[in-house]
């Protein structure tokens, strides 16, 4: 069976030397005692935990799934304690503020622990994933009662949060919104409503689960502007029970061991979080947050699947069409990695997965300076590249987790097809991270339509440069030269493309949603080139050492055979397609 190896010496050299994150961290108050000594611990014991407590229970757990009996849910065998052992180990404060109870780290040390979570065991690691998120939603907009009862327990883990957006009538059009809250005559609402698709909506994790509800007010507008954001406590401060029951769980292609739950409210007693009517704008405090970390669940995937395909290639024997001279006689087998399709899958999974280990965390370093760095001007142009890149994250990582899994899956061929072999796991659990959180082709349409066509292209253009710096650095190597040359080429590209589209929108506005999709693969890929320009650039004076030769191989293999692609997604945008 496949036993995941955590990627430390990559996790190292994007913190240590892509990101140089320890020079950041000493114009950040917060983070001036971090050194990388105590950050390499951190990520260590995250690769201990995962692999030793969270891997041994995924595969169980996906046989076992949920069960749900008259408003209760079991979670799968050893899921329970698994949660008692991450909230002792403290693992829920990681990135929590010193003065809520919480260990003032980096949610860049976080995107390492939630990418090997979910490499592990995707489905456990879905009850606590909108944790943080939950913590900034209460800490930024919680009334001080509120904040008092539930924020240091939110810290602990001693609750866990829902996110209770979606109604059977009322899918990613939040507009179409019933549930309804009533006030009461003191500080407190009454909440009545039903919820579908709620991930740990019941579960025997913890006692108390806080529920984040969007529902309208008696006098709200209609439409996405009238929802006003709700906290619905299963346990009430007095220790009753609130009028909130799972009513079911949904049975799932994949991530079984996590309860996604049908959920009722009835007359539950609720408080409001932030102003009347305001609530989606409250609400996306978290979901901002599980974008990134859905993201991060296509890294996982991808990760886990490429060692699976690797492991299965360096030791499956099949005979070669052709034998070089310095090779084997003809009629010995080699191990199939040596073959040349499958050489390709290999490379693209190993050039994918570190391009999207290398921005998903630079999205959680900008993430932290955009809040903790001490010069505004760093914080603002951080906060404005996370705004941009993070639904390309979430969209172009989760697709690629799913597409590079059914690669692996096809490096080992018939084997990978049934369930003795871990990849037909990980191929079904990482289908759902392209649907939920909006799904990717909302995504696409925030990055063009919003983002990018929002403000005339200004956030992008300033992106753009600091991509273009980078090949800029690299043109004077000339051993890195043709690196240069390419993301040079692929920015003049996305610019391009972007004035294009930002021109025709103008007279023609249904046109940028039809490019949207071919235009965030773009963005994609041209990340992916800076990602790896850089890389190589770093890697060039230590080319001796085989960690960085290999660095410089896959970065020529994402140049050679993958960076291509943007033509060919180009094109597709310049057909001007159209619906018959």
């Amino acid at each position: 069976m496949w036993q995941y190896q955590a990627p430390l010496r990559d996790i190292r050299f994007v913190i240590e030397e892509w990101l140089k994150a320890p020079e950041d961290w000493k114009a950040i108050p917060e983070f001036q005692s971090l050194d990388l000594d105590l950050a390499n611990q951190v990520v260590m014991e995250a690769a201990r935990f995962s692999t030793e407590v969270l891997g041994p229970l995924n595969s169980s757990g996906d046989r076992q799934g949920c069960h749900f009996d008259n408003g209760k849910v079991s979670t799968p065998d050893g899921f329970p304690a698994a949660y008692s052992a991450y909230t002792e180990a403290g693992w829920p404060t990681l990135a929590c503020a010193k003065e809520d109870g919480g260990q003032g780290l980096p949610m860049l040390l976080v995107a390492a622990l939630m990418e090997m979570l979910y490499s592990n065991n995707h489905a456990w690691a879905m009850y606590p994933g909108i944790a943080h998120g939950a913590y900034r939603c209460l800490r930024a907009h919680a009334p001080q009662k509120i904040r008092d009862l539930y924020l240091q327990a939110l810290v602990t883990g001693e609750v866990l949060p829902t996110m209770c957006l979606t109604e059977p009538q009322a899918g990613s059009d939040l507009g179409l919104i019933n549930s309804r809250a009533e006030a009461e005559g003191d500080d407190s609402y009454r909440l009545t409503g039903n919820k579908i698709f709620i991930t740990g909506g019941e579960q025997d994790f913890t006692e108390n689960i806080l529920h984040m509800v969007l529902a309208r007010l008696p006098d709200a507008p209609k439409g996405p502007g009238g929802l006003s954001l709700f906290l619905v406590p299963k346990i009430l401060p007095n220790g009753n029970r609130n009028h909130v029951f799972c009513t079911g769980i949904e049975h799932k292609l994949g991530i079984r061991g996590s309860a996604t739950c049908s959920m009722n409210f009835d007359a539950a007693k609720a408080w409001l979080l932030g102003e009347p009517n305001q609530g989606l704008a409250a609400m996306f405090i978290m979901i901002n947050s599980a974008r990134l970390h859905i993201g991060l669940q296509g890294l996982g995937h991808a990760e886990a699947a490429r060692q699976i395909a690797s492991g299965y290639a360096s030791e499956r024997l099949q005979m070669r069409a052709v034998k070089l001279p310095q090779q084997q006689p003809r009629g010995a087998a080699d191990p199939i990695e040596y073959h040349p399709a499958i050489q390709q899958k290999l490379m693209q999974l190993k050039s994918s997965t570190e391009g999207m280990r290398t921005l998903g965390y630079w999205v959680a370093h900008l993430d932290d300076i955009s809040k903790h760095h001490s010069d505004s001007t760093q914080r603002v142009q951080a906060e404005t590249w996370v705004r941009l890149l993070t639904p390309m994250i979430k969209a172009y990582f989760t697709e690629l987790g799913f597409n590079l899994s059914s690669s692996a899956l096809q490096v080992l061929g018939g084997h990978g097809y049934i369930q003795d072999n871990a990849i037909e796991q990980t191929l079904r659990d990482s289908r759902i991270a392209m649907l939920y959180e909006g799904t990717n082709e909302i995504q696409a349409n925030d990055l063009l339509v919003r983002k990018v066509l929002g403000d005339d292209g200004a956030a992008l253009q300033s992106l753009i440069l600091r991509y273009q710096e980078e090949a800029n650095v690299c043109s004077a190597d000339s051993d890195c030269k043709h690196f240069s040359v390419a993301l040079a080429r692929v920015c003049s590209q996305l610019a391009d493309i972007s004035d294009e589209l930002i021109s025709s929108s103008a007279h023609d506005p249904e046109a940028p949603y039809f490019a949207a999709g071919e235009y965030l693969r773009i963005f994609g890929l041209v990340s992916f080139a800076f990602a790896w320009a850089r890389s190589a650039r770093l890697a060039r004076d230590k080319s001796d050492v085989p960690f960085y030769a290999s660095k410089l191989e896959t970065a020529a293999y994402f140049f050679d055979q993958l960076r291509p692609e943007v033509n060919y997604r180009l094109a597709l945008i310049r057909s001007g397609f159209r619906s018959p």
